[in-house]
């Protein structure tokens, strides 16, 4: 008899990834939250993939705790007993006196200004708080850090990667990016098994910030106070020439790189390492993620101000013209 497992964002290229390995696996039949509908059957197994697609959330402007209320609801009807949440490795914080790697015995201090984390670290109390509220329930928290693929890089994957890449310093952190092949199969790994308990998802290591920067194709720039560098960083991104929005700087100065020993003990293993992951997921530079109808206004208005240039240097011609006529 086929185990039911509940399985919310399957239409995502984590949840496409996470579908096809259990149907490898065998034994498992996965539903969607929407054919539970006024339907009593018991699912004993929920994956709750969207509450770390932030690109989906963002576009619906939905809040990442109001969708992990309605799953853990569903879960309550259906008498879930073991729930894998993927949140996101971002919960810790970026912060200068991180301890380097991070281990999941951390204290979870995501960036006040950056409104996801923060909620990501909400929903992870929330799925504690439904595991410990009934005698057998069991919980698995992932939290994969900068996750990548070439048919599957979000764009607040691409904005931290873009991010560190531009980094200018000798004393710059290193960087982690984990391939969705490798989460998929974590996904998996803590629902067979199903695993109680908080565990990082990240490749062996991390790439170090020079390397990070080579590999982006990034030239040594000058390091700017913080205050200066904020600004820009902030003036930039709202011209759609630098891909960090606010919120997200800390994240790509400060450490938050962490240890995968947990995981790797329970039999996980990464099949990609760091840099393939983002040689792989990444894009080429800024004006590649640029809208069609940026690019025509950026056009329009590279043409509009090399014609105000034209006539600017006509006027001055034709004065100097004028003034040396009178000289004469």
């Amino acid at each position: 008899m086929l185990t039911q497992v509940l399985v919310t964002a399957t239409e995502s290229n984590l949840g496409g990834r996470v579908v096809a390995r259990l149907a490898n696996v065998g034994g498992y039949e996965v539903v969607a939250p929407g054919a539970l509908a006024d339907d009593p059957r018991t699912v004993p197994i929920a994956v709750h993939l969207a509450a770390g697609d932030h690109d989906a959330r963002a576009r619906r402007r939905e809040s990442v705790t109001t969708g992990a209320a309605a799953l853990l609801e569903t879960a309550q009807q259906h008498h879930v007993e073991h729930l894998v949440l993927v949140s996101s490795a971002m919960v810790y914080g970026a912060w200068a006196n991180n301890p380097v790697p991070l281990t999941e015995d951390a204290a979870l201090r995501p960036d006040l200004d950056f409104v996801f984390a923060r909620q990501l670290a909400s929903v992870e109390q929330m799925v504690d708080d439904w595991r410990t509220s009934a005698p057998g329930r069991t919980a698995t928290v992932l939290r994969p850090v900068v996750t990548m693929a070439a048919d599957g890089t979000s764009g607040l994957a691409r904005a931290l990667a873009a991010g560190m890449g531009q980094r200018s310093g000798e004393d710059d952190p290193g960087a982690q990016f984990l391939h969705l092949d490798d989460l998929a199969s974590a996904v998996v790994i803590a629902t067979e098994r199903r695993l109680d308990g908080v565990f990082n998802v990240s490749p062996d290591g991390w790439v170090a910030g020079e390397r990070v920067r080579a590999l982006a194709g990034s030239a040594p720039k000058v390091k700017l106070p913080d205050r200066v560098a904020e600004v820009v960083a902030r003036i930039r991104w709202r011209f759609q020439r630098g891909p960090i929005p606010p919120g997200l700087r800390s994240y790509t100065k400060s450490p938050w790189l962490v240890a995968n020993d947990r995981l790797k003990e329970v039999g996980w293993r990464p099949t990609v390492t760091n840099e393939q992951a983002y040689v792989e997921g990444t894009e080429a530079k800024w004006w590649t993620m640029i809208t069609p109808k940026r690019k025509q206004e950026l056009s329009l208005g590279a043409m509009v101000a090399a014609s105000l240039g034209l006539a600017t240097a006509v006027v001055v011609i034709v004065r100097r013209a004028r003034r040396r006529r009178r000289a004469l």
